[in-house]
């Protein structure tokens, strides 16, 4: 048993769970009577993985919009919630279950102010049994003053525009986000000494943010991005979480200083500038680690959040020590959402959100046998699970 608490590994132990929750841990914890036992003999228990981005649940299919609600129009949406715009019956969630992922951030997209990400365990019939956070954190798409935009595993060039064109929207843009929040900041004195002050939506949502009570998931890749984010949000006073980063490790001694934790992108991509290394991205947990800076691998897109464990498993092939690796999608996604006091670990107090396996988490070939999300052994049945039998049952 993998606790990845202060017991640390465990040859041979049980978990108790009640209510929902871890009840006790060890190798001679005493079985309630009457309690359901459930063997697991040869068998490894984890804490259930958590992916701290995605627009799971928002997004079904790419190709038909229809299926998709993850943006908005309009450059300055604080006041739009992810989480009514959930879809609970989404196929996505089943599979991404099926892989030992029992919560995932879902966050809005579009504009620079897209909206409030909500975190959702991976099971329910609706979406308020599904909520753990249902503002989780203010998703800003921080201006780019990069001459290329970040797009896929490379960079897309854009010279239509000169610098000083480019500098002037950013600094139109940093000045538009700044006006905003000191706006907000004035509602919010005034809604205080005035209980009846008018109700502004917008300003509203953005109190929490300016008492630091919000955390902000600052989207930004390249070096000079990122250390203009970092910046913006010392000068604001944001709760700031560093979105992204593709190129962390070049500012990671800044982000270590300003004790900024990072929600890494895909590490399963080509690398971003052109004269890099072509391992740079799958080495980048390595180098955030050794720089003491705390990160969370993610899966972003939808369909993809099943391939969670494998980032995992990149990770460590390529320098990152199992255990960390193990963190990276556990301990330190609960600890940058602000759950670490109820996920991440197994451990009495806990949501019992565990996972099953014949083998190690992170290898590709291991099954989960049991998923349990607060305490509930879900099922592992998927839409690939039925087209399976469907097609192996054919005449």
């Amino acid at each position: 048993m993998h606790t990845l608490a202060s017991s640390g590994t465990l040859p041979r132990a049980t978990v108790v769970i009640a209510d929902g929750k871890i009840a006790a841990v060890g190798s001679n914890v005493k079985i309630p009577a009457g309690a359901q036992i459930i063997n697991g003999q040869g068998l490894e228990v984890y804490p259930g993985m958590i992916n701290a981005w995605s627009n799971i649940g928002l997004t079904e299919i790419g190709s038909v919009p229809a299926t998709n609600d993850a943006s908005e129009i309009g450059d300055y949406n604080p006041h739009l919630l992810a989480f009514t715009a959930i879809h609970p019956d989404s196929e996505h969630i089943p599979v991404a279950r099926a892989n030992g992922i029992t919560a995932s951030l879902s966050v809005p997209a579009g504009g620079i102010l897209s909206g409030q990400a909500v975190l959702l365990h991976l099971d329910g019939w609706t979406v308020n049994e599904m909520a753990i956070l249902e503002r989780a954190g203010l998703v800003m798409q921080f201006p780019s003053l990069s001459e290329r935009t970040v797009s896929g595993g490379g960079l897309r060039e854009t010279r239509r525009q000169t610098f000083s064109e480019r500098k002037r929207n950013y600094e139109r843009r940093v000045r538009e986000i700044g006006d905003l929040l000191e706006a907000a900041r004035h509602y919010s004195r005034a809604r205080t000494s005035n209980p009846s002050t008018a109700v502004d939506r917008k300003l509203e949502a953005l109190i929490p943010v300016v008492q630091e009570k919000m955390a902000v998931f600052i989207q930004a890749d390249t070096a000079r991005d990122i250390k203009n984010a970092v910046d913006f949000a010392r000068k604001e006073k944001l709760k700031m979480v560093l979105q992204g980063g593709r190129e962390a490790s070049r500012v990671a001694d800044l982000l270590k200083k300003e004790n900024i934790p990072v929600i890494l992108e895909s590490i399963v991509a080509l690398p971003v500038r052109e004269d890099d290394p072509y391992d740079a991205r799958f080495t980048l947990p390595r180098d955030l680690a050794r720089a003491g800076v705390r990160f969370a691998l993610t899966s972003p897109s939808s369909s993809d959040v099943r391939n969670l464990p494998y980032e995992a498993g990149f990770a460590q092939a390529y320098g990152l020590s199992h255990e960390e690796a193990l963190k990276a999608v556990t301990v330190n996604p609960a600890e940058i959402l602000g759950v670490a006091d109820r996920m991440g670990k197994i451990e009495p107090g806990k949501v019992a959100d565990l996972a099953v396996t014949d083998g190690d988490l992170l290898e590709i070939r291991t099954q989960v046998k049991n998923l349990f999300i607060a305490g509930k052994n879900v099922s592992l049945e998927t839409r690939h699970t039925r087209l399976y039998q469907k097609y192996l049952n054919r005449p």
